[in-house]
């Protein structure tokens, strides 16, 4: 990509973001290099093998490899970032015959890119965010989700009932303080695929969700209101993909 853009701090109105260190970079350029506009980096970084590989995914990708120390520091947001990586923001749809986590409303960018992570590594790399939510592409998520976001499919939708209907047949399991069932206790059809459906870290979801598929709930003292919403998606993802 040869289209001239203004490197400065990111915000959600513009049409590129940021990799902002070394193994995040390496994780666009291996799972997205179409999307690479330039990949820039500051003249203290050590030469190492991370260097060595970076250098050569852009040759071999044709993407320019650029020495630019003030874009650098104008764009981080550590002293510590002395890679960047440039890229143009992509859409890209669920995969219908896949099995999914669904995001409503979230807005932390830290758990954002933990829950991204997460996904990725116990197998299913298909989100759904119903808006509003955190911009996917904040380069805070994308650090968090350690590059873990170019190996997703996501898709933002208005409204859960909107994403139903691009999902396709399956299971729906909403995780609620108040759901119905216990997740350990929970018997599903393992030949359909399946949608788990988590709430806003501050509230939750809302009542009406009961009434969406199979309502869920993890157990835990009562010495806690409730889970950190990553670790919620976690405790569901492990159960789902290895019971």
């Amino acid at each position: 990509m040869n289209k001239e853009i203004q490197l400065k701090k990111y915000n959600k109105k513009m049409e590129h973001s940021y990799t902002l260190g070394a193994f995040p970079t390496i994780e666009l350029l291996l799972h997205q290099a179409e999307k690479v506009i330039k990949v820039l980096i500051h003249s203290q970084l050590y030469k190492d093998e991370q260097f060595e590989m970076l250098a050569r995914l852009c040759k071999e990708n044709n993407i320019k490899l650029e020495e630019a120390n003030k874009a650098v520091e104008r764009i981080r947001d550590k002293e510590n970032c002395l890679v960047v990586g440039v890229f143009q923001k992509y859409t890209n749809q669920l995969n219908p015959q896949k099995d999914h986590v669904v995001l409503v409303n979230p807005s932390d960018m830290g758990n954002m890119g933990t829950i991204i992570r997460t996904c990725v590594g116990f197998g299913i790399k298909n989100i759904a965010i119903i808006s509003p939510g955190v911009d996917i592409y904040n380069p805070k998520v994308v650090r968090a989700s350690m590059g873990s976001l170019f190996h997703l499919h996501f898709s933002y939708f208005d409204s859960f009932a909107e994403y139903k209907k691009a999902a396709g047949n399956r299971q729906i399991y909403p995780f609620m303080l108040e759901g119905a069932t216990e997740l350990t206790k929970l018997e599903r059809e393992k030949a359909s695929n399946f949608s788990l459906v988590f709430g806003n870290e501050a509230s939750g979801l809302e009542e009406n969700y009961q009434n969406e598929g199979t309502s869920v709930y993890i157990s835990h003292l009562a010495e806690i209101d409730s889970l950190n919403l990553s670790m919620a998606v976690g405790i569901g993802l492990f159960w789902f993909t290895k019971k």
